[in-house]
């Protein structure tokens, strides 16, 4: 009944810019903190970027100064990726905070995009 939707990952030259967005649909109460996590050549999915509701930002320091994460809507934020490096590749998931009628605050996960950044 929840759903987010990413879009705008792809493969570009090292140097170039990417576009994420992230929709979330369906039916919920309240929806908080929205965020991106990459997951490279390991299991783990690293923190990219978070925005809360109040627009407070949060980057990790490889993208500080490359990355902006920007919350335009309700349910929707959007991580612009500029100066792209080789490292950055992997896939990118979006994450969100969501209350649902009869249920606690919880986590809820996009099927994630790639982004595949060439030397």
């Amino acid at each position: 009944q929840v759903q987010l939707v990413e879009s705008g990952g792809g493969l570009v030259q090292a140097g170039g810019s990417l576009r994420l967005s992230c929709v979330a649909s369906g039916s919920f109460v309240d929806i908080n903190t929205m965020g991106w996590y990459r997951q490279g050549p390991g299991l783990q999915r690293d923190l990219v970027a978070t925005i809360g509701s109040g627009d407070t930002t949060n980057y990790a320091d490889s993208v500080k100064g490359r990355f902006t994460i920007s919350r335009d809507s309700y349910n929707t934020n959007y991580l612009q990726m500029n100066s792209l490096k080789p490292e950055d590749t992997g896939v990118y998931y979006c994450k969100a905070e969501l209350l649902r009628s009869f249920e606690n605050w919880r986590d809820y996960w996009g099927q994630g995009t790639q982004v595949t950044v060439s030397s």
